[in-house]
């Protein structure tokens, strides 16, 4: 027990001195899940305490940025969870086809999958040149992965897998040219997409969002921070504007739950409702 506390203490100067150096705001991350983190990479970093390892973490940025490949989570697909951009196709795309020009906020887009993957949904569904996507993750590494729309040939199986079953209209190679062991996606790809570096800990909201993703980013929030963020969505939403959330995330009991409605049973994609006097229906 003594142990548990001496660590939890380490854990918290760690996360002060991380933020005041680097800005990076860990403070509210839920607490076990950030301790597992912490304990798998001290394993592998040759310190034995967290202690013996913020010096060197607060002055060695390469250091650092091994520490924060591994709190951040960065695994994702193509199409991932196929039954989700089914539906977006279905029941989100036909509301984004009466705007003249779309925006949309993938916030945690890791390697920039799933970004290229709604990139490719929205040009099957005829809206080439009316939509603009911005992916942003808070580590920069990954988002400069994204970038470059490069992936393994091996995961070509899967994401194409996953392309047919979310009702692709097209071949999945189409997208892609196999080179040297690796799928290198079409360049057309990148000129919808946006990726910048963006903390939903302490950054700002993105204002008149016409879509929100941040699916299986809040699992790793304690609570105060899930409703900071929330708050930042809604503030970035438009009215009638959709926020799509993980399978494990809900907007049940949150403050902001009443300001939006789900618009397929356990979807997880939820409408922000009209204001009252806003004269829409």
């Amino acid at each position: 027990m003594k142990n548990d506390k001496l660590i939890d203490v380490e854990i918290k100067l760690l996360m002060e001195g991380i933020y005041q150096v680097y800005g990076y705001d860990f403070r509210d991350y839920a607490e076990a899940s950030l301790r597992r983190r912490l304990t798998q990479w001290l394993i592998g970093s040759g310190f034995a305490t967290l202690s013996l390892a913020q010096s060197h973490l607060l002055r060695e940025h390469a250091l650092f940025d091994t520490l924060l490949r591994g709190i951040t989570v960065n695994v994702t697909e193509m199409f991932r969870d196929p039954a989700f951009f089914k539906t977006i196709r279905k029941q989100v795309v036909s509301h984004l086809k009466t705007y003249p020009f779309v925006k949309i906020w993938h916030a945690g887009c890791a390697t920039g999958e799933e970004a290229y993957s709604m990139a490719i949904l929205l040009l099957e569904e005829g809206l080439k040149g009316r939509f603009r996507i911005y992916a942003t993750d808070i580590n920069e590494e990954v988002i400069r992965k994204a970038q470059q729309g490069i992936y393994p040939l091996k995961d070509m199986q899967i994401f194409t897998k996953n392309y047919q079953q979310a009702g692709g209209k097209a071949s999945f190679s189409d997208y892609y040219t196999a080179r040297y062991g690796h799928a290198i996606l079409n360049p057309t790809l990148r000129e919808n997409i946006v990726f910048a570096a963006h903390n939903l800990a302490i950054d700002a909201d993105f204002g008149e969002m016409n879509l929100i993703l941040c699916r299986n980013v809040m699992i790793y929030f304690n609570q105060p921070l899930k409703e900071r963020v929330l708050e930042l969505f809604d503030n970035s939403l438009t009215q009638g504007g959709f926020l799509c959330l993980g399978t494990k995330e809900s907007l049940d009991q949150r403050l902001i739950s009443d300001r939006f409605e789900e618009i397929h049973p356990r979807s997880r994609i939820y409408r922000k409702r009209y204001k009252k006097n806003s004269g829409v229906k």
